[in-house]
């Protein structure tokens, strides 16, 4: 039997990257998947992507609004929730002395205010048995130069899921967080950051890893899968590092 046959699977940030090969798993082992995105055009490219039963619902990750409608249209058309991923998030970096208001509330709102009120909404609608997991960050343990912002911003969700937990324990609904080091994603090509930086920071941290190199997309599918799954029944209020032992060593 697939591991999540006939659960409901919530995405967000599923357009790309790790939420999208997260989804392609969850799908192949028979969950009925909802993804999110920004952008309509990405969301009606992933139709010839896709095998099995899934919907796709455009919603920023930072709109309240948006939240509820996703609930919403989630439990008209599978009805209850199994699996939340709270996978959407941006990163930017700018060191200390050169920090704008602007980018602090923009990661903050899509990094922390968006994942805790899609949960907020959506905590009605989870099953009993249900799995709740949120990408965290190995910049939200390791003193990084540049990522104050970003960093915080995995801390304070690092935080919520041990609160999460302990709140969602009663109703038999696990919390939890994957951690992810440095992963070959598309999220790269979305930072404020110049290729020559992007370089000069992959580099920097690559030599750090000591399992030496990038992590891959599926590597972190992987442990969300087992996070929602049966697999990890006796796992609440956990962070799992994917990182490459780069937190750890």
């Amino acid at each position: 039997m697939k591991k999540l046959e006939n659960k409901v699977a919530v995405i967000t940030g599923a357009t790309s990257g790790m939420g999208l090969e997260t989804a392609k798993l969850f799908l192949a082992q028979g969950a009925k998947v909802v993804l999110t995105g920004r952008s309509q055009e990405k969301l009606d490219a992933l139709n010839g992507q896709l095998e099995g039963d899934y919907l796709l619902v455009k919603a920023d990750a930072a709109s309240i609004s948006d939240s509820k409608k996703l609930v919403n249209q989630t439990v008209e058309k599978f009805g209850k929730i199994d699996i939340l991923f709270l996978n959407a998030g941006i990163f930017k970096a700018a060191p200390a002395g050169m920090i704008e208001e602007s980018l602090f509330d923009e990661i903050y709102n899509i990094n922390v205010k968006g994942p805790l009120f899609t949960v907020n909404e959506a905590v009605s609608q989870l099953n009993p048995g249900g799995s709740v997991i949120f990408n965290t960050s190995v910049s939200g343990v390791k003193g990084m130069p540049g990522v104050s912002v970003y960093g915080s911003s995995k801390a304070a969700i690092r935080s919520i899921v041990r609160t999460l937990a302990a709140e969602l324990a009663p109703q038999n609904i696990r919390v939890n967080a994957v951690s992810p080091g440095p992963i070959e994603t598309p999220i790269w090509s979305k930072t404020n950051l110049t290729e020559e930086q992007i370089g000069g920071f992959s580099e920097g941290v690559s030599a750090q890893v000591p399992l030496g190199r990038f992590g891959k997309e599926v590597e972190v599918a992987n442990t969300v899968l087992f996070l929602a799954s049966n697999d990890a029944s006796y796992i609440t209020g956990a962070e799992v590092p994917v990182d490459g032992g780069l937190a750890q060593v």
